[in-house]
């Protein structure tokens, strides 16, 4: 069976609700989805048993974010986002903007670095390997600025408006290493802007808010190209199968006003979460000022205390 729109013979149903969510999955991203929610499971498990707390709203994010991953490759959505543009910008913008917000609000590194053991003297664990590579020099790399917005970007004009986008969805294996693209972008872009776990790269909130609104605009008027378009820009989707009853112009232009709300929608989570995140942070700090004070104000009433009584042994 073709999937790649070329001469395609696939012959699928008018697409509802009832009948495109049964069951279709992808085995790769089911193992590996599967694979992490275990893996955070264990974690948290090995916290609770030794008396220490995690928070359920961490927990609750992250498998929320692996679950719509599995909602976009698991299920007919996924075989539908084969011969539909829009379908397939829907399955695209989730695994690139939400599951990975999600996700990192999920915190999982944080979790895999306190539920870890430590190795010990001069050995090195999954622990220890993991803390050296997060701050390695290619992870200061790929979480600069000067690499994630660039790479935002390339991942929508440089994919859709090239070949490599068709050569992609012509086999099964290039649409999953297209999809594990999709979702690595998202996580290297939204990780120094909002993520709670720790990185090589964590400017002030304003710089993370700039990182955040610097490819935005890019994205909107990619999403704006497509619903402005004259004629079908991918040649995956010029051919639409006939029992789909969609032609691919109005197919292509429902993708296009799909890019377009995903560059705002996503955005608002994240500058929420982002103004949250800074005004936990100035508590945090207001707190630790104060017992700072509280400590230096002790020191300082001693000091004066025995100024006084200097004064009064030269007096006498």
């Amino acid at each position: 069976m073709d999937h790649s729109g070329h001469g395609m013979t696939m012959d699928l149903p008018p697409f509802t609700l009832g009948r495109g969510l049964e069951w279709s999955a992808d085995p790769f991203f089911l193992v590996a989805c599967l694979a992490g929610l275990a893996l955070y499971g264990w974690g948290v498990v090995r916290l609770l048993r030794r008396g220490d707390k995690w928070p359920v709203g961490r927990t609750v994010a992250y498998v929320i974010g692996v679950l719509s991953i599995v909602l976009m490759m698991c299920t007919r959505l996924n075989d539908y986002g084969m011969v539909m543009f829009s379908v397939h910008m829907v399955q695209h913008m989730v695994i690139s903007m939400v599951s990975p917000i999600l996700i990192l609000l999920g915190a999982p590194i944080t979790l895999a670095l306190r539920a870890l053991p430590t190795a010990g003297r001069s050995r090195k664990g999954p622990r220890e390997l993991l803390l050296m590579f997060l701050h390695s020099r290619y992870m200061r790399i790929i979480t600069h600025p000067a690499f994630t917005i660039p790479l935002f970007i390339a991942s929508l004009y440089g994919l859709y408006f090239t070949p490599l986008f068709d050569t992609l969805m012509g086999s099964k294996a290039g649409h999953i290493g297209m999809m594990v693209h999709f979702l690595a972008v998202g996580l290297v872009f939204f990780w120094p802007i909002m993520g709670v776990d720790p990185g090589p790269h964590r400017p002030g909130y304003l710089m993370r808010m700039l990182e955040l609104f610097a490819g935005m605009p890019f994205h909107a008027f990619f999403g704006i190209a497509l619903m402005m378009a004259s004629e079908p820009m991918v040649e995956t989707f010029k051919n639409p199968p006939a029992s789909l009853g969609i032609e691919a112009l109005s197919d292509q232009n429902a993708a296009g006003g799909i890019a377009w709300a995903f560059s705002e929608i996503p955005s608002v989570l994240v500058l929420v979460a982002l103004l949250f995140q800074w005004y936990a942070s100035d508590q945090r700090q207001a707190r630790r000022e104060d017992r700072a004070a509280d400590r230096d104000g002790d020191k300082e009433l001693e000091a004066y205390n025995a100024y006084l009584s200097s004064l009064h042994a030269r007096g006498n």
